[in-house]
């Protein structure tokens, strides 16, 4: 009976495989995967911008023989820099979050997981938060503009952004009053928890004024799937 189990079993590992090793490490059929990813949104966002281009220029020769599109262009127009749609340049502050360096022995601080050092998407997130929370007027990401509508995600201790992917240390920017600006991170209670994991743990948190904060225009996608007007 014995034999006829380990025979079966055999025979399920073997045709699972294919004739490939189960155990065999995958990471790099990953990171091929992520560079050809990479690639195909350099591309698509090349694609978009020309496309942009084009209807730029036919709606601005359109409209000058057309009064009505005219002011609707002008219209629109006035919520670009809102929509994060305009660069933006002012002072600010910049905030820096690392994962703990590694040690030379390869062991893990007193009391700590190895989730406990390393940057986590609620930590970006946090301090993300923080930031409007605090009145900030405009936000980059790994110097990657980021609007209302931007989603963070972070794959392990990566970071993907508008389909690139961001190894840590991440760099926040953010234009506004710096004093509220801190003030904001320093009462978050996301960004509290971090700084305590960085006291504890070796994690980097930095925050520093800057006076010339530099945020490009946001290219990305501004399509709504579902929106309502609020009460």
């Amino acid at each position: 009976m014995i034999m006829l189990a380990a025979g079966v079993l055999f025979t399920t590992s073997a045709t699972t495989a294919k004739g490939t090793s189960l155990r065999e490490d995958r990471r790099p059929q990953f990171v091929q995967l992520i560079g050809e990813e990479q690639q195909r949104v350099a591309l698509d966002e090349k694609h978009a911008a020309q496309l942009r281009a084009e209807i730029g220029e036919l709606t601005e020769r359109k409209a000058g023989a057309d009064t009505p599109i005219a002011g609707q262009i002008k219209r629109g127009e006035s919520y670009l820099q809102g929509a994060g749609l305009t660069a933006l340049k002012g002072p600010g502050v910049s905030v820096r979050l690392n994962d703990a360096p590694v040690r030379a022995d390869g062991t893990l601080p007193d009391g700590a997981t190895k989730d406990d050092v390393v940057v986590h998407q609620q930590d970006v997130q946090a301090v993300v938060n923080a930031l409007w929370a605090g009145g900030a007027e405009a936000m980059t990401i790994m110097n990657v503009r980021i609007i209302s509508t931007s989603v963070i995600r972070c794959v392990g201790n990566t970071l993907l952004l508008d389909g690139r992917v961001y190894s840590p240390a991440f760099e926040i920017r953010a234009i506004g009053n710096q004093q509220q600006m801190r003030a904001a991170l320093d009462s978050a209670p996301g960004v509290r928890a971090f700084q305590d994991a960085a006291r504890d743990y070796g994690l980097d948190y930095r925050v520093a004024n800057e006076q010339n904060v530099l945020a490009p225009a946001y290219t990305g996608s501004v399509e709504l799937n579902y929106a309502e007007v609020p009460q």
